[in-house]
């Protein structure tokens, strides 16, 4: 039951478990009115781990495991699902850019992998699981979804990642032309955060 989850109050020392500074970045100013003390994997001299597992939930919970057990440490595992190419890149949406050689390759070859398609569905969304793990090794998992299209070309200086080349259903902006606390505020993250702090949060 929702009673007997851990809670969490202000003041207490969270570890971001990522080096995606995009990521810690929006991490940062979601949380920021809570008024958590917020480290990251970097501060502890944490490096990056391997994302070996089968789903954005397994991804999300290696990275928590990755900070010491005396630290609360929340991570996220993110991805841009395409429904024409069967959900990918999906958990492998970082590793595909790499691959390719940057966000600007990626796109574009995720774009002409959807026009080889016969009916041209460039309907996505953006999905996240979010970890949360708490001192005594309790872990709980929300995830958020926001769906979209993709756009070419892509369009915005702000962002990372594909955030160019997605709009979100119910706005004509992508993701990189809306300002950064506008994003935020409707992202696939925040809508995993949201549910975390109301489950977690005292008198939330």
């Amino acid at each position: 039951m929702q009673l007997n989850k851990p809670k969490l109050k202000v003041g207490n020392t969270i570890v971001i478990a990522s080096h995606n500074q995009g990521k810690i970045h929006e991490f940062k100013t979601l949380l920021s009115k809570y008024k958590f003390n917020l480290l990251t994997s970097s501060d502890l001299n944490i490096k990056d781990v391997n994302e070996t597992g089968k789903s954005f939930k397994e991804n999300s919970i290696i990275k928590v495991k990755s900070i010491p057990n005396k630290y609360i440490a929340i991570s996220d595992d993110s991805g841009l699902c395409v429904n024409a190419l069967n959900n990918k890149p999906g958990i492998y949406s970082s590793r595909f850019a790499e691959n390719c050689g940057g966000w600007d390759h990626a796109m574009r070859e995720i774009y002409d992998d959807v026009l080889k398609k016969k009916n041209t569905d460039f309907t996505a969304n953006f999905f996240c699981c979010l970890t949360i793990r708490f001192e005594k090794k309790k872990i709980f998992s929300y995830q958020g979804k926001i769906k979209g299209s993709l756009v070419w070309p892509p369009k915005g200086g702000m962002g990372f990642g594909y955030d160019p080349f997605f709009i979100p259903h119910g706005y004509k902006k992508t993701f990189a032309e809306m300002e950064h606390n506008q994003k935020i505020l409707i992202d696939h993250r925040s809508i995993a955060l949201k549910k975390l702090i109301r489950s977690h949060l005292i008198d939330s």
